[in-house]
């Protein structure tokens, strides 16, 4: 699977996310920013990503939380209502 952001082949990486166009696993970047790491200092390690490719990551991601936290909290999916 390949899209404008993230790219699934098995012979890149077995087949982790990777950042499009490149080799570089998108869990990185998570890990990265987890330690209190910057975005700028992720770019400045990692010069094969633009800034472009990270707000998209981060636009995507957002929007599948969003989507799934509403999934979960609106639907009653464990037998009893969550407060919103």
């Amino acid at each position: 699977m390949t899209n404008s952001i993230i790219t699934i082949d098995p012979e890149i990486q077995s087949g982790s996310p990777v950042f499009s166009g490149t080799r570089v696993p998108i869990k990185s970047f998570f890990d990265y920013i987890s330690t209190g790491e910057t975005i700028e200092s992720y770019l400045e390690d990692y010069p094969y990503i633009t800034q472009e490719q990270v707000y998209a990551l981060m636009t995507l991601m957002g929007d599948l939380f969003i989507k799934t936290t509403d999934t979960i909290f609106n639907e009653n999916t464990f037998g009893r209502k969550y407060p919103h």
